[in-house]
């Protein structure tokens, strides 16, 4: 029988490692092809790792909750199909207890940081021993230190924002390039200290037992889940960096309800597809965006850059309650038919984690809708590294003046309101107002005789 070498397979450009969440086969469990055999989650998505073979799982390398590299042997399955030439140079991967012997990532040349430029040059890597710590590093953290020249001791002082307080890649990153500008030598103390004052806020998100806080006998103390804690750094993180302004506009919808109302039980029947109101508000998000390009854009220290690929991501809830944003790409070339199809599949599949990492990045604007949740109005985070997010009310039936060629009257009219929040470093008041006015335009503009 030939040993097949399970990998932990790439995940997206800027997917590095995963953490095992758990492992559906067991060594001595029979597994058929492409059955899943572990569960994992990025910082990006949790997602199955399925086996490319069938056979019996003989070996596992990594615990639940370990982290590991894309590259990394996960397990061994055997096998009575042939191993390829490609799986057998697999073997040549480094597993687990040798990781940290493998070449350093030459982490300074790969990793654009500000105020790096000093350290931008590659320099040899530095052994670091971390038999004395009693501290999880993952391989990627501990080349990075080697890469870096950082030693144990102020790997063992920094405050790690990842779960159980684990150092994460993003961690070691800030820290030099902090160190960076402070000086590689000077003031060491001086550099951590600025260190810890820059996560002090993301500890006082996780600490569950901060200045200030008390408890009954009668409380509940819930631990934040993986997903809720990197929610939260998001958040806070967005809220200091983009000063956020929010404009509303009301528009009226009656036509578009009514033209849905017409078609929703033709158009299933013929496409398979329930058509709701998200591929008509992205529809719209699309044109506006179109008309005003300049919302579509991110901003990288003083540069603004201005992107070509309209890409909309939808809010969608999960059933532990957290939030996901799956992205439709390129979502101006879609007509109203492959929309409501990328719009239902996505949701369907983050309902069940099956998206996978490619499916929630490179997003250009987001929308959430509130009116969901029978809200009328929203003030939504931005999704950084986007500029602009726009929440869609409840349509609530309300009077409202109807002008006519023989006067204004009242009548019954479907109306939402839309709110946009926009980063006021690069988004003025002018193009927000107008952008979301823009998609109240089209909305309201909706044919009631369209083609579905």
């Amino acid at each position: 029988m030939a040993q097949f070498e399970l990998l932990l397979p790439k995940m997206g450009e800027s997917v590095a490692e995963a953490t095992i969440i758990k492992w559906l086969k067991n060594p001595g469990d029979q597994i058929e092809l492409d059955e899943p055999v572990m569960e994992i989650a990025t910082d990006k998505v949790d997602s199955e790792v399925p086996s490319p073979v069938s056979g019996k799982l003989v070996k596992q390398f990594f615990s639940e909750n370990d982290v590991a590299q894309v590259g990394n042997v996960l397990a061994i399955i055997e096998t009575d199909e042939p191993v390829s030439e490609k799986e057998t140079e697999s073997k040549t991967v480094a597993e687990p207890d040798t990781v940290e012997q493998s070449i350093a990532i030459p982490v300074a040349k790969e990793t654009s940081i500000p105020g790096m430029d000093q350290i931008a040059e590659e320099k040899p890597a530095q052994k670091v021993s971390f038999e004395s710590s009693t501290r999880f590093y993952s391989p990627l953290v501990k080349n990075i230190a080697a890469e870096e020249g950082i030693s144990l001791t102020e790997l063992e002082n920094l405050t790690g924002t990842g779960a159980d307080g684990r150092v994460t890649k993003q961690d070691i990153l800030d820290y030099i390039n902090m160190k960076g500008v402070a000086g590689s030598s000077a003031r060491p103390a001086a550099t951590q200290d600025a260190f810890n004052q820059k996560v002090t806020l993301n500890e006082a998100i996780y600490n569950e037992s901060k200045p200030g806080s008390s408890f009954s006998g009668s409380d509940e103390i819930i631990e934040m889940d993986r997903m809720r804690k990197l929610i939260a750094e998001h958040m806070v993180m967005s809220k200091q960096v983009s000063p956020h302004v929010t404009s509303f506009v009301e528009a009226d919808v009656t036509n578009l309800v009514l033209w849905r109302e017409k078609v929703k039980n033709e158009f299933e029947k013929r496409e398979g597809e329930k058509i709701t109101f998200t591929p008509i508000f992205i529809e719209a998000v699309a044109k506006a965006i179109r008309d005003f390009p300049m919302i579509n854009i991110s901003v990288n220290g003083t540069q603004i850059i201005k992107k070509r690929d309209i890409n909309i991501g939808m809010a969608a809830a999960l059933p532990s309650g957290n939030l996901i944003v799956p992205v439709i790409k390129n979502a101006d070339q879609l007509n109203l038919v492959g929309l409501t199809k990328a719009v239902n599949d996505l949701a369907k599949r983050a309902r069940i984690n099956k998206l996978q990492p490619d499916e929630v990045k490179e997003g250009t604007f987001t929308i959430t809708n509130v009116g969901t949740f029978g809200n009328v109005l929203g003030t939504p985070i931005i999704n950084q590294p986007q500029v602009a997010i726009l929440a869609v009310g409840a349509i609530k039936k309300k009077p409202a003046v109807i002008e006519t060629e023989f006067g204004d009257v009242i009548g019954i009219r479907h109306m939402m309101f839309l709110s946009l929040s926009y980063d006021h470093r690069v988004v003025d008041g002018a193009l927000g107002g107008s952008f979301v006015k823009r998609i109240a335009d089209y909305l309201e503009a909706w044919k009631i005789d369209r083609e579905a």
